[in-house]
């Protein structure tokens, strides 16, 4: 099982035992990773969960429930001061889908590349585009499901996520990388002026991508896991690192990630927000914190006004 497939069934033991999750569910998304019932056996079992064959199977045979997704739009998709939309670009045979958001103006701006969580490209992270957009970015974010069809081709989010898991981390950044391309080909955008941010599983796709990319000027990854610590040196962005105190299994890796940060002599702060959790900046999920995430915001918004604007 590859680092982020082990990110993702970790990340789903912990919702099962912190009760978010009911067994059967949780039993159905790692069969669902794994790749099969009789796979799934010593994945949880190096999880710490006991099953049988036959409640895995009882599991994977239960029709899903699709969860409506909160709106949590704070800017609208037709604020009259924006132009946004659905846009495509190609990465070797694939045909990448992204949604881009940018003033009406056509003024050079930097771009920023806004990186989704584990259930894919859903309305909150367009809204984040958008709130980039209301303050002067032309903004992207890439559907790093798009190999397969795309985000919304799938009404079982959790089938977003084992394709995610499953896909080699060096193709998800290839796609990354061709986002930051196609932002820099557009005759708005300041090539020299990119930033990055994500969240959960996207905010380690943000220190993947600051570390494979040396035109990122600024990233800010919202408690992501950690990238390959040999890989640090190769960061160039001024990195702001984004941690809620209650999210022990990411707040684990902090200390080698400074470390590492310190020892490469890159610039960068670590925030870690008291009483907050994994996720809280996601104002459509239940872990979302307010008060955190309105100065998280706020610190990003300041983060990318220092190190793209100035």
């Amino acid at each position: 099982m590859g680092d982020l497939e082990r990110y993702i069934v970790e990340e789903w033991a912990e919702d099962y035992r912190d009760g978010r999750l009911n067994r059967r569910e949780f039993l159905r998304r790692v069969a669902l990773m794994a790749g099969g019932t009789a796979v799934a056996l010593p994945v949880l079992r190096q999880l710490g969960v006991g099953a049988t064959l036959e409640e895995i199977s009882a599991a994977t045979a239960q029709t899903p429930v699709v969860v409506a997704q909160a709106a949590g739009v704070a800017v609208p998709p037709d604020d009259p001061s924006l132009e946004g939309g659905m846009v495509t670009f190609p990465m070797g045979a694939v045909t990448v889908s992204a949604y881009l958001a940018r003033p009406k103006f056509r003024g050079p701006a930097p771009g920023a590349v806004v990186i989704h969580e584990n259930r894919g490209l859903l309305e909150h992270f367009k809204d984040v585009c958008r709130r980039l957009a209301k303050l002067g970015y032309v903004a992207l974010t890439v559907d790093l499901a798009s190999a397969e069809g795309g985000t919304a081709k799938y009404s079982d989010l959790a089938q977003v996520t084992a394709i995610l898991g499953r896909t080699p981390p060096e193709q998800l950044v290839a796609m990354l990388n061709a986002g930051v391309a196609y932002l820099q080909g557009l005759p708005s955008v300041r090539k020299d002026r990119i930033g990055v941010v994500g969240f959960c599983f996207g905010g380690g796709m943000t220190w993947r991508l600051a570390t494979s990319n040396s035109s990122v000027r600024a990233a800010v990854p919202f408690y992501g896991p950690n990238p390959p610590l040999e890989d640090v040196p190769k960061i160039r962005a001024a990195v702001l690192a984004i941690y809620g105190e209650l999210d022990t299994r990411i707040d684990a890796g902090i200390p080698a990630i400074r470390e590492a940060m310190q020892r490469a002599g890159i610039t960068h702060e670590i925030v870690i927000y008291p009483g907050a959790n994994h996720a809280f900046f996601n104002d459509t999920g239940d872990r979302y914190h307010e008060t955190s995430a309105k100065d998280a915001w706020r610190r990003t918004v300041a983060w990318f006004e220092r190190y793209l604007k100035q």
